[in-house]
């Protein structure tokens, strides 16, 4: 996305676009491989040092309020961001803690269908969202490991 793109966003969402925002906002979207807050704040101290942890972990819990970005947590207990919008699943690796989008349309209208049919009593679902857990095979190993 561009920047252009995260001030849309924001204001579709009727947010105040400040510097702090477009800052956090972007971090996630590049690191692209579902951060930490601790990971943004370390992202975002190269470009802005005076935006302070604190403002980037209350910025995280704004954008994820405002369906802007989702919380993805791991195995081990730790939130992650996600700045990808559409429906889709994630692939954990209980091995080094990897997180990667998982898209596949066919699941994802299976699932729905499922669960339309099964109208769960006084439970209203507004998404669903798959986490696959297994080990990668792929010689890249993330910087979480145990």
């Amino acid at each position: 996305m561009k920047t252009e793109d995260y001030r849309l966003i924001l204001r579709e969402r009727g947010l105040k676009i400040t510097l702090q925002r477009l800052a956090v906002f972007e971090a996630v979207d590049l690191l692209h491989d579902h951060p930490t807050a601790e990971e943004v704040s370390q992202f975002i101290r190269k470009k802005h040092p005076d935006i302070a942890t604190g403002t980037v972990y209350k910025t995280l819990d704004t954008l994820v309020e405002n369906d802007i970005l989702k919380r993805v947590k791991t195995e081990r207990g730790l939130l992650r961001y996600d700045s990808e919008r559409d429906s889709h699943h994630h692939l954990y690796c209980t091995h080094c803690d990897r997180i990667e989008d998982y898209n596949d349309s066919e699941l994802t209208e299976m699932l729905h269908n499922y669960f339309g049919k099964k109208q769960i009593p006084n439970f209203r679902i507004e998404d669903i969202r798959l986490q696959i857990m297994g080990k990668f095979t792929d010689k890249r190993e993330s910087v979480r490991k145990k």
